[in-house]
């Protein structure tokens, strides 16, 4: 009996070397020199002195965990904002144990005095969008859960946490997530009560359209994240036939349902100069403004996509953890979305 080999799989997608598609759908992920370049700078991230953290499972049946942290001296008496983060990567790398995002989040529970959850999601290619949109609205579903068991919930909510104040925010997709786990609340298809989410903070988000922006035609001078770069992740999170215009990429794409209706609290955009994602992003803020929705746009001219996380202790994170805490603080009470 003669017969022909069936022919080895081949590349269809590489990210950097970081991540490959095959032709039969495999999926190889490296975990050498190449993928550190990726997903941190080379650097040493210290702990932020007396800042507690553990980490918990949210999802038990996809295996997911949060890192929850906690301030120095966190009293029974004294009751602090949830803050919910989403780490960035695309949709497609990631981990709230990068060591550069660990130490954000640690800075974030210290300087603005609150419990934060920084959640890990299903990433593409093997899991593809909008399973990362599901997991984010699954931690406020947990949340919720721990805001509702009262003795049942994790020791150090019901000791530390204020559920009428929560806030959601995310870098890069992170906040391409945050805004969409907005629409799920705020349009009624996520119930999330007791909990108050008191407002969303969008860092540097991640959004696409098959119609290039101005600075992805002509990118800022000084960007490291290319047009290319952004294509090719889109192609590896969105649905297989996807275009950039999916109503996950683009939430104003001729597909994407209107977002007029949707009940939103304060929302912070912040964009960075040097990224070509920042015509796209002060899009997105006018287009929101426009519906009257209570967004505030706030420019970093000379930073880039991802400056929080790439230099945490920078004087940039420094001045956007002081925008992060008067945007937290705020007319404190006075809102009840």
């Amino acid at each position: 009996m003669s017969g022909h080999a069936a022919p080895a799989p081949h590349v269809v997608e590489d990210y950097r070397g970081v991540i490959q598609l095959l032709s039969d759908g495999t999926v190889v992920r490296s975990d050498g020199a190449g993928a550190g370049a990726a997903l941190q700078p080379p650097e040493d991230f210290p702990d932020v002195p007396g800042v507690q953290w553990k980490d918990l499972v949210y999802d038990d049946t996809h295996g997911l965990k949060l890192r929850m942290y906690r301030p120095p001296t966190a009293g029974d008496a004294e009751r602090l904002p949830v803050l919910v983060c989403f780490h960035g990567g695309g949709y497609c790398l990631g981990t709230f144990e990068k060591p550069s995002f660990h130490c954000c989040c640690q800075r974030l529970a210290s300087e603005l005095r609150a419990v934060v959850l920084s959640a890990d999601y299903r990433l593409g290619p093997e899991h593809r969008l909008p399973a990362a949109i599901d997991d984010g609205a699954a931690v406020l579903s947990w949340l919720r859960e721990q805001a509702m068991s009262g003795p049942g919930a994790d020791s150090w909510l019901p000791e530390s946490a204020d559920f009428d104040r929560v806030f959601v925010a995310g870098e890069s997709a992170g906040g391409n997530m945050s805004h969409h786990v907005a629409v799920l609340i705020g349009s009624g298809q996520l119930t999330v009560d007791p909990l108050r989410v008191a407002g969303y903070m969008l860092l540097t988000p991640f959004f696409g359209g098959a119609e290039r922006a101005p600075s992805e035609v002509e990118p800022p001078a000084g960007a490291f994240f290319t047009p290319e770069m952004s294509d090719k992740l889109w192609r590896l999170s969105l649905p297989e036939g996807a275009t950039r215009d999916h109503p996950v990429a683009n939430p104003f794409g001729p597909d994407s349902p209107s977002l007029a209706a949707v009940v939103f609290p304060p929302v912070l955009v912040v964009v960075a100069g040097r990224d070509i994602l920042h015509d796209r992003t002060v899009h997105y803020a006018a287009r929101l403004k426009e519906m009257e929705k209570p967004v505030e746009l706030v420019t970093f001219e000379e930073e880039k996509h991802l400056f929080l996380s790439l230099q945490p202790w920078s004087e940039p994170a420094n001045e956007l953890i002081r925008v992060m805490k008067r945007f937290m603080h705020k007319d404190e009470g006075s809102n009840n979305f």
